[in-house]
């Protein structure tokens, strides 16, 4: 069974690799063509119609798996069409060549197609409205995919982070090492949720899809929450971000941790005030157990204060 994995050098592609290729024959894709570990890797640009139609017809596919998005929530405000191509009309066009091909779409997507106006988890079928550019181009690809006509499994997800690429988790890491003062968002709640939790997870919800009967497998395509459980504030996660650093000596002391409101950090696109998903349809179907966020967290900085320590810092 040929996988086709996109975006294979991401967060949560990289994550991806070793899971999927113990399911089947693994053929990762990034957009310069190369993997950061030299290994066999294909080109294919989701900006280009013809580039992505290349790549699927050479693959084979059975299973398509999408971890390759626009993510740059506030330049997408000025690259519109950018962000529509890459989130909403290669997903479906990847949709349209699974439906032809009886192949398998799985497809991640993001807390960011709710307003974020709520008081308790937000539910997969809860109305959507997403509150810029970016939650919209992710909206219209899950919804581009569910018009295709092909199998599919959407995972939203939220606050993605890893011990490598761009991410939240980074960045304070880095700022902690040059200021004395970090001041951080604490009127935005989430889940915290970890590239590799998200990775394994997805393997095991592959794993006992495949293993389902036709009918089974039917009932169970669909839209998914997949983040880690618990809650917090940025301001939150940052703070214990520091407390993990500094107990696993990535950092010698912990700078002074400050709460501020969304107002006093204002950005180009709005982010949603609570992105709080409710996972209890992955754990109904797919016997999936979320992780405590604070756990993912210990995880990823182990594996970086082991990273560290056999000098391969990144």
């Amino acid at each position: 069974m040929n996988i086709l994995l996109f975006g294979a050098n991401g967060q949560v592609g990289f994550a991806l690799r070793e899971p999927l290729a113990e399911l089947g024959r693994l053929i990762c894709a990034t957009r310069s063509g190369a993997l950061d570990d030299d290994g066999p890797c294909v080109s294919v640009d989701l900006a280009d119609s013809r580039s992505l139609a290349n790549a699927l017809d050479a693959s084979g596919a059975k299973i398509i798996v999408n971890a390759a998005a626009y993510t740059a929530v506030d330049r997408a405000e000025d690259e519109t069409d950018l962000a529509d191509r890459v989130n909403h009309r290669a997903v479906a066009e990847m949709g349209e060549w699974a439906a032809r091909n009886e192949a398998l779409v799985i497809h991640y997507s993001t807390d960011y197609v709710f307003d974020g106006n709520s008081e308790r988890p937000w539910h997969e079928n809860d109305a959507t409205a997403p509150l810029g550019v970016y939650g919209r181009s992710k909206l219209a690809g899950e919804q581009a995919l569910r018009d295709s006509g092909a199998q599919h499994l959407i995972l939203r997800t939220a606050w993605v982070y890893a011990a490598r690429g761009q991410n939240f988790l980074r960045t304070m890491l880095r700022v902690a090492a040059e200021r004395e003062e970090l001041r951080v968002v604490d009127d935005q709640v989430g889940a915290p949720t970890s590239a590799g939790w998200i990775a394994r997870t997805t393997a095991n919800v592959l794993r006992r899809w495949l293993a389902m009967g036709v009918q089974e497998r039917e009932m169970a395509l669909g839209t998914y929450h997949l983040t880690a459980s618990l809650r917090c504030s940025w301001f939150g996660f940052a703070d214990q971000i520091m407390r993990e650093a500094h107990d696993a000596g990535l950092h010698e002391k912990i700078p002074r941790m400050i709460p501020i409101t969304s107002a006093d950090y204002p950005t180009r696109a709005t982010r949603p005030a609570f992105s709080v998903l409710d996972n209890a349809k992955l754990t109904l179907v797919f016997g999936q157990q979320q992780q405590p966020w604070q756990e993912g967290l210990h995880e990823v900085i182990g594996e970086l204060a082991a990273t560290r320590s056999h000098g391969d810092v990144s």
